[in-house]
């Protein structure tokens, strides 16, 4: 196999990649002995005719498919590591050469890690906000932790109100037919948390228990039920139940019961100081951001297309899993919000370069103000790692590759030069 590497505009590289033909009839062997059992040749047994006579009767290239497929995973990935380049997207495919008897001959066009050029980056002016909890804060929070335990009860001597989580059946109804999707029963609705749409929850309001009522409503211009969208629509609804939230007092046993403090005092001081370092973790995530972000508009790079759709597409996949990770499919989104993969990826595309320029910066600092991670600052972050997956150390250590420790070791000094923008700020 051999390699040629020709460097485009904007970061972007063309790999000639040649394997001999040799190794092209090897692949071809390979897919012969592949797919011979799935072949019927009158004359012969399935699976025992001849390559030959295979190739004589559906022509040369009948395998030529399952041949590339067989050498160009590998090959690519011989001949990228060859050429010494720093690729940061995935390849873009092209044959250009395959017949039976000579070499096979594909490119592969990949974007490579763009040059940096750094501008001022230390001594970068920020004006921080004083941090502070106020009373209207602390309210809040513990009107948070009211709601968190509160219980419901069931109302029967009244009609709904606003704030009641109400038991409905329903059925929607355009131009007097009914349509999927807008049919349930004892349905819950807290009326006033405008979850369904239009004027739908309002039109309950003053309803008793029992009662049928018909709501008039418009779907909104941008539903993703395209058929449904701008058009106005019936729903025929029975209201089943009411409840509402009780909060509890906010007194000394509310204190004892949602915290280790005895009094309400001494639990809102513990709320205060924790809000407070809320506040200042959020206002010193804010400055490295405002930072980071100042370095980044100082800089200059080029970065090609290929890789902020590569990280992008990365993106997607990640958002996929943690998807999973809640039991719903990516198939089951898509459904539910009008999206398909190629919207999804075209809408995380600016939140991909920006993670992407963030990145190549912050590496680009750490190189040039020589920051180094030394073995004791990786086993530190192995055993806080460790840690968190509640297993030892070691074990962990043992589980990853070289690969995986170099990236934890980029991702110190990386972390290392926004402590250096923070310490230098202004």
């Amino acid at each position: 196999m051999s390699v040629q590497v020709e460097k485009l505009e904007k970061n972007m590289a063309k790999l000639t990649i040649e394997a001999s033909a040799e190794e092209f009839e090897a692949a071809m062997q390979k897919a012969y002995l592949k797919n011979k059992n799935k072949i019927n040749i009158q004359g012969f047994r399935k699976g025992k005719a001849p390559r030959i006579m295979i190739e004589k009767m559906y022509g040369p290239g009948v395998f030529y498919e399952d041949a590339a497929n067989e050498i160009i995973p590998e090959a690519y990935s011989k001949a990228a590591e060859e050429s010494g380049l720093e690729i940061v997207s995935r390849p873009e495919i092209d044959v250009t050469q395959i017949e039976k008897g000579k070499s096979f001959i594909f490119t592969a066009t990949v974007a490579v890690k763009p040059e940096v050029t750094l501008g001022e980056y230390k001594g970068l002016e920020y004006n921080a906000e004083p941090v502070e909890v106020t009373e209207e804060d602390l309210a809040a929070e513990l009107k948070r932790v009211q709601e968190q335990n509160s219980r419901t009860v069931t109302v029967e001597d009244r009609a709904v109100e606003n704030g009641d989580i109400t038991t409905i059946d329903y059925e929607g109804f355009v131009d007097g037919t009914p349509f999927e999707g807008g049919k349930a029963e004892n349905q819950e609705l807290v009326i006033g948390s405008h979850s369904f749409i239009d004027t739908f929850e309002e039109q309950l309001v003053g309803k008793n228990i029992g009662e049928e009522v018909e709501v008039n409503v418009t779907f909104p211009e941008e539903y993703h039920a395209k058929e449904l969208a701008g058009k106005p629509a019936v729903f025929k609804v029975k209201v089943n139940g009411i409840k509402v939230k009780e909060l509890p007092e906010l007194d000394d046993e509310f204190a004892s019961d949602v915290s280790d403090f005895d009094t309400m005092d001494e639990y809102k001081e513990d709320v205060k100081k924790k809000l407070l370092e809320k506040k200042e973790k959020e206002a010193k995530t804010a400055k490295e951001n405002a930072l980071v972000e100042k370095a980044i508009e100082n800089a200059q790079m080029e970065i090609p297309d290929a890789m902020i759709e590569t990280q992008a597409r990365q993106m997607v996949d990640d958002f996929a899993q943690r998807l999973q990770m809640q039991g719903l499919s990516m198939q089951q989104y898509m459904q539910y919000t009008g999206m398909d993969v190629a919207k999804m990826v075209e809408q995380m595309k600016p939140q991909a370069e920006k993670r992407i320029k963030t990145r190549l910066v912050l590496e680009k600092i750490a190189e040039t103000e020589s920051i180094e991670v030394t073995d004791e600052e990786i086993n530190a972050e192995i055993e806080k790692m460790a840690s968190a997956y509640k297993m030892e150390a070691d074990k962990l250590k043992e589980y990853m590759g070289d690969a995986e420790k170099e990236n934890m070791k980029k991702d110190l000094a990386v972390q290392k030069a926004v402590d250096l923008l923070m310490e230098s700020a202004k």
